[in-house]
């Protein structure tokens, strides 16, 4: 669905929140660095991948760099969500059919059947809505209202800005994400203290991470995270092939 086009020109940008997320899913499908760029990014031929921020605050400065203006290529939010869903577990693999906004403006996914086919590839994945938020949602009762009020079955920071920047440039688009927390399942605020817009640690980050509570809540999740990136990295695989 995927395969790099005659021109040379970018077929498939996968862009994800931070650069842990990219840089996992660019060692699974093989993917080298972008040496050429000034932020990291990995490709090859006709697939490239970018971290573009939490809340995807990056990607109005990165777009021109990773994609020709003459290009439109499938634009693909992926990485790690939130489960809302209390029958979602962690590494459980989430394709919505849509993307809400805090607003409430429901965003369509514009990607074609084949390519949407061959994303699930015959793999389990959970269908639905998915929200974005501008906070991290934290604790189970904070999960559980965003289910209530919007009926989305999982929740990321990025997907709808991706959507919007996807469309204003006449770009389809796919979201591929994978759950991380599941809706039972409370953030420590520790960790989210840690991590700046980029995605990148904060300084001090170290000594934090030397408190046992706080390091076995990021190693718990540092598991569940990389179940769920494999679970995605093996969609965009076949995505790509």
């Amino acid at each position: 669905m995927g395969r790099p086009t005659a021109t040379g020109l970018v077929a498939i940008l996968i862009l994800t929140a931070v650069e842990l997320e990219a840089r996992a899913l660019a060692r699974a499908l093989s993917l080298p660095p972008l040496l050429s760029l000034s932020f990291p990014a990995f490709g090859r031929e006709a697939v490239r991948v970018a971290p573009v921020g939490l809340r995807a605050g990056l990607l109005g400065s990165r777009w021109a760099a990773l994609v020709p203006s003459a290009d439109h290529p499938l634009v693909v939010s992926a990485g790690v969500c939130g489960g809302l869903d209390p029958t979602l577990r962690a590494g459980d693999l989430v394709l919505p059919d849509a993307v809400t906004t805090g607003a409430g403006l429901r965003l369509p996914i514009t990607a074609s059947a084949a390519q949407r086919a061959a994303a699930a590839g015959g793999a389990p994945a959970r269908a639905g809505v998915m929200a974005t938020s501008s906070r991290i949602m934290a604790t189970p009762e904070a999960k559980a209202a965003l289910r209530a009020a919007t009926g989305a079955v999982a929740v990321d920071m990025e997907s709808a800005a991706i959507l919007e920047a996807a469309a204003a440039r006449g770009c389809s688009s796919l979201v591929v994400r994978a759950v991380s927390d599941d809706a039972h399942q409370t953030m420590p605020g520790e960790l989210m203290r840690l991590m700046g817009a980029d995605g990148r640690l904060r300084g001090g980050a170290v000594l934090a991470l030397a408190r046992p509570r706080v390091l076995a809540r990021a190693l718990g999740l540092g598991r569940s995270t990389r179940q769920a990136l494999a679970a995605v990295a093996g969609s965009l695989a076949r995505l790509a092939a």
